[in-house]
């Protein structure tokens, strides 16, 4: 199941939507959350990745291959969405998805807006600076949605079909079908 929402998951940057309405960020938290070691990192940067990759093929709008400093930045934004899921992993309370995804947005738009002024598209100015996180507020706001939702259908189905959100025993490998307690291998 945890693999069939990730393919839905990266699947979902193919089908039309709002400038950074994309569930790659909610994927980080997700897989955070829910994986050990290095595949947490893994799972969203290799979505990130292929979609890219796939959408330069095709020509697709808004996906593929660009500045290597801005897009570095990017995945290093949807990246800072692992820690902040494992935090999510360590908390109790109804919020604590909402409270993720709110912090992971503020992470990506922070990260990759500074890197898209570092590659040089404003002036290298306190001034470049200002306008560059100016003129983001408008995609922030599309990144916020897009991540608030996105993380409620990935936590909300993982909780669904019965693995639950039982977040107060450390997480430990197991033979027993994997649960929020446990982390996939």
């Amino acid at each position: 199941m945890f693999y069939l929402l990730i393919v839905i998951a990266a699947a979902s940057r193919f089908l039309p939507h709002p400038p950074n309405v994309a569930c790659v960020t909610a994927l980080g938290l997700f897989a955070g959350c829910y994986l050990s070691g290095r595949k947490a990192y893994l799972v969203p940067l290799a979505v990130l990745a292929g979609s890219d990759l796939l959408g330069h093929s095709f020509g697709i709008p808004g996906m593929g291959l660009y500045s290597p400093i801005a897009m570095g930045c990017v995945y290093a934004g949807i990246l800072a969405a692992v820690p902040v899921g494992r935090w999510v992993s360590k908390r109790q309370g109804k919020l604590r998805v909402l409270g993720g995804a709110l912090t992971a947005s503020c992470l990506f738009f922070l990260i990759s807006n500074l890197g898209v002024w570092v590659a040089g598209w404003y002036p290298m100015t306190l001034t470049g600076l200002a306008a560059c996180f100016t003129n983001a507020i408008p995609f922030f706001g599309y990144s916020v949605v897009g991540d608030l939702c996105f993380s409620m259908l990935l936590f909300g189905a993982w909780e669904w079909v019965g693995v639950g959100f039982d977040l107060k025993r450390p997480a430990t490998a197991t033979s027993r079908p994997a649960t929020a307690t446990s982390r996939l291998s």
